[in-house]
């Protein structure tokens, strides 16, 4: 007897390729900026003006991966280090103007993709979509607190 799980994982599956898809087209559409790039600028977007070792910690990766790509994410004026003078070793990254907008486009473009998938469901399996997905993220989110605080 199938187990109703598999099925469920598999349509997880495909709908993650789906809005990977989505993800990857908005950024090759309206910038010059790879994936790694854009999710440190939506990092910084939604975290503020942060130490990079925090910004490691929240994106998972090594203090040098976040030094490469914010040398190369100022260069192309989307993201500003400023030094702490109380603390010599301490650099804070923040988003520019360019940064904000390069957020923005990449938003927007995506908006416009849900808006035109979700015009051909019905508004009751639109909500029941938007619930299941908030349900998934909380369960995601904590998740993957998890693995930080173990870490």
């Amino acid at each position: 007897m199938p187990n109703p799980l598999d099925s469920q994982i598999d349509a997880l599956q495909r709908a993650t390729r789906d809005l990977l898809a989505v993800a990857m087209r908005s950024v090759d559409e309206v910038t010059d900026l790879s994936m790694p790039q854009m999710r440190m600028l939506f990092a910084l977007h939604d975290h503020g003006t942060v130490p990079s070792g925090t910004l490691a910690h929240v994106l998972e990766v090594s203090g040098s991966s976040v030094t490469r790509l914010a040398d190369r994410l100022c260069a192309g004026g989307y993201v500003q280090r400023t030094a702490v003078p109380e603390n010599r070793s301490l650099v804070l990254l923040s988003l520019t103007e360019a940064g904000r907008e390069a957020v923005a486009a990449v938003v927007r473009r995506r908006d416009d993709e849900f808006r035109q998938a979700l015009s051909h469901l019905s508004p009751e399996l639109r909500e029941q979509l938007a619930e299941g997905l908030t349900a998934l993220h909380g369960h995601l989110s904590e998740a993957s607190l998890s693995r930080a605080v173990v870490a």
